[in-house]
């Protein structure tokens, strides 16, 4: 691992810590976002949490993972996923009161992505090559 990514690691973890505070930021899939993706910022303990790897959000396994790099919406590939650079949208952040936190998506140009630093980070860390896992042992803190 470059030192470059070692120092990003530790600034996404950071960054993750400072946001856990807020309301739970949820994550939805499809063109019509009523494909629960999991909870942001939600403890790894949590049953939702994408950092949970044993939850069906934050596996690695689930067809509705954004961890799975096979799957619609773990794929570097895809355009319902974060990791394409490419693709004109992407899941959305809200909260339970459906307050609106923007696209995750690593497309730079696409107007409404997230301003939220850490998922902008490790959305553009993905899609400049690294490896997923990787990116969510960073993002959960593992």
């Amino acid at each position: 691992m470059s030192q470059w990514f070692v120092v990003v690691i530790v600034w996404l973890f950071a960054c993750t810590a400072s946001f856990g505070q807020a309301s739970a930021l949820l994550l939805f899939g499809d063109s019509d976002h009523k494909t629960f993706l999991g909870c942001l910022n939600c403890s790894k303990y949590d049953s939702g949490s994408v950092c949970n790897e044993f939850g069906a959000n934050g596996s690695q396994y689930n067809t509705d993972s954004i961890w799975n790099p096979y799957a619609q919406f773990g794929s570097k590939y895809s355009s319902e996923g974060p990791w394409n650079k490419y693709a004109s949208s992407g899941p959305v952040i809200v909260d339970k009161e459906g307050q609106f936190y923007g696209r995750f998506t690593a497309n730079k140009y696409v107007s409404d992505r997230t301003r939220i630093q850490a998922l902008d980070q490790l959305a553009d860390m993905v899609a400049d090559g690294a490896e997923l896992n990787d990116a969510r042992k960073a993002f959960c803190g593992e």
